[in-house]
């Protein structure tokens, strides 16, 4: 019922679900953001952004779907991004340091093992299952979206399997730009948009509208230290990052979510799903990397599948979605 799932819950001022969480970090303390939707005392879904360094924005998507379903959602802006405060130091884009940001915000919101539910999106697929591998005792389910579990394979599958799709021309430019490290031409990604971009990134061009809103906010301080100049390979504070053997020790149920044309390799997504105890596989046949625009139905599909089968007891290890 709509009452239940929109309950007047907060006291004093409404204001719309949102939270604003203080964080104690190794230089001090400072407030991210938070905004929850809906009610659901049993399906607790947090969502971690991309980028690293884009906003909560681009999951709005998740208001068409979610709600109907009667399951609640919290947006989150990690420290850094969007509404969250910016501290402007690079020392605090550590993934460790993000992992326990993650888990003061679990304890501020009161997510517990009987209804918390994560998801993270890319670099967010990174922060969700490091954050699994110390405090997987506090989720009922994780969700590993658009997101390898090996930088390093991230980078080999860039570089020798999608960098072979372009045009040998256009590598050509984009090889020298990136050589001469001239990465504020606006030639280098006057040359990815249309190349890789739209290929891999999102298919739906121009963008729909919560993306680019959230990736015209991205912090490219964040974004460089932790990724690099671009999504074509990796080369920043990530790129030896590689959680692959670690897989196996995972025994809560994950579901790894990919795309056909993602910017990572779809079989090795796939894979994930085999390699923890209870997995299983989403691998959207029209996705890109933003398959929760360009492959839709199946993405939105499959993870409330998921999310309603752990939730009931029915999930079955090695299933596809």
């Amino acid at each position: 019922m709509p009452a239940n799932y929109f309950p007047a819950e907060e006291s004093g001022v409404k204001t719309g679900g949102i939270q604003v969480i203080p964080i104690t970090t190794p230089k001090g303390k400072f407030n991210v953001w938070t905004k929850k939707f809906g009610n659901n005392p049993k399906i607790k879904v947090l969502l971690l952004n991309g980028g690293p360094g884009a906003t909560h924005e681009y999951f709005e998507c998740m208001e068409s779907f979610l709600p109907q379903e009667g399951i609640e959602f919290i947006y989150y802006d990690q420290l850094g991004c969007g509404n969250s405060d910016n501290p402007r130091d690079t020392s605090m884009w550590s993934l460790p340091r993000y992992v326990e940001e993650v888990e003061q915000v679990r304890q501020a919101l009161n997510l517990t093992k009987d209804n918390f539910y994560l998801l993270g999106h890319s670099w967010g697929g990174i922060l969700a299952a490091e954050y699994a591998f110390k405090y997987q005792k506090n989720l009922k389910g994780l969700i590993i979206s658009n997101m390898m579990m090996s930088c390093p394979a991230y980078g080999r599958y860039a570089d020798e399997v999608l960098a072979k799709q372009m045009k040998p021309e256009v590598l050509k430019e984009i090889r020298q730009i990136e050589a001469k490290k001239d990465f504020s031409n606006p030639r280098y990604m006057g040359l990815l948009e249309p190349n890789f971009y739209a290929e891999h990134l999102c298919r739906i061009v121009p963008n729909p509208e919560p993306v680019r809103r959230s990736l015209g906010k991205l912090n490219q301080s964040l974004y460089v230290t932790m990724q690099g100049p671009s999504e074509f390979g990796i080369s920043g504070k990530l790129t030896t990052w590689d959680r692959t053997k670690d897989l196996p020790q995972l025994t809560i149920p994950v579901l790894s979510i990919g795309g056909k044309y993602d910017t990572m390799d779809p079989a090795h997504m796939a894979w994930i799903a085999t390699q923890v105890k209870q997995g299983a596989a989403l691998i959207c046949p029209k996705g890109s990397h933003m398959s929760m625009y360009d492959d839709q139905q199946t993405y939105m599909t499959g993870f409330v599948k998921f999310l309603k089968a752990v939730d009931d007891g029915s999930f079955k290890a090695g299933t596809n979605l």
